[in-house]
């Protein structure tokens, strides 16, 4: 596997504040999506790459290993285990593995060698140490009417597909574990999991927080002034509302149970806020400017 250096990726440098990383990874997604370029195949490339270099480098904890072993950090623990045992088992001759520094663009296949030789480790008759495979990621792009209910995708890893079941309500840059899916293992070790991101694009007149639904509803101001009946549209269809006389603008309402499915929650859904919003009449004609007036000297 060839090196990534996820800071170029993202196009800052190594010593990046996190908020730095979150603007570039977000100034970079708007530009690649590729609901935004979809015949570009280098555009989408670049896309799955940003997204693998903002999990890592997002995460302190990663990004701590990334940066001292590079694109072998997720076997970061494995690999001071097992030196703590080469240390352990030295026969006194003074020989063992250190490093210092950062060791980003080094391939830690070599540190095993150099530690154990290619046999892989043994001592006394042991058998060799086994190690977990790497993990490996994958991003799914959906839309959010792709996620109101379960939903079955094939995914091709390249040297095998698998399916599985999207539970509904997942939300944007959600990441789920597929176990034993990644690489295999070192000595017979366990197999890697598979790391599945979404990247869930709002294809709604909607505002999506959590599992809550936000928008806003014109209103007439003779509808809002003498009330009447309005219809909103759902996402699971149209239904018909009260309006009170002497609506005010800018006036919340809350559908109970109209939002997007909680996720993993059967049968619980979010809600639906809908804003109601004035709409003045304009172009008058002599006539209801005459009649306003009226009013207006009522009303005084």
């Amino acid at each position: 596997m060839n090196f990534i250096d996820y800071y170029n990726v993202l196009e800052i440098d190594s010593k990046a504040s996190q908020a730095d990383i979150k603007k570039a990874y977000r100034k970079l997604a708007r530009k690649l999506h590729p609901d935004l370029n979809p015949n570009d195949a280098e555009a989408q490339r670049k896309f799955q790459q940003i997204n693998e270099a903002n999990e890592v480098l997002s995460d302190k904890e990663k990004r701590k290993k990334y940066d001292s072993y590079g694109k072998d950090w997720e076997h970061a623990d494995a690999f001071e285990e097992a030196r703590r045992n080469q240390r352990s088992a030295s026969d006194g001759n003074g020989r063992g593995y250190s490093s210092s520094g950062n060791t980003r663009n080094q391939d830690f296949s070599d540190f095993f060698e150099s530690m154990f030789g290619s046999s892989g480790y043994s001592t006394g008759g042991r058998s060799s140490a086994q190690f977990k495979g790497q993990d490996m990621n994958a991003h799914l792009n959906l839309k959010l009417s792709d996620v109101l209910a379960d939903q079955k995708q094939t995914l091709d890893l390249g040297a095998k597909k698998i399916r599985i079941t999207i539970p509904a309500g997942v939300e944007d840059g959600q990441t789920i574990k597929i176990s034993g899916y990644g690489g295999a293992g070192v000595n017979d070790g366990p197999k890697g999991d598979l790391y599945l991101t979404f990247q869930v694009l709002n294809d709604t007149a909607f505002r999506r927080v959590g599992s809550d639904l936000y928008m806003t509803h014109i209103v007439d101001l003779y509808t809002a002034l003498l009330g009447g009946e309005i219809e909103i549209k759902t996402l699971t269809g149209k239904v018909k509302l009260k309006l009170k006389p002497e609506t005010q603008n800018d006036i919340k309402v809350k559908l109970k149970g109209k939002g997007m499915p909680v996720y993993k929650k059967k049968n619980i859904f979010g809600n639906l806020y809908v804003t109601y919003k004035i709409e003045m009449p304009t172009n008058l004609s002599d006539e209801e400017k005459i009649l306003f007036t009226e009013l207006s000297q009522l009303r005084n």
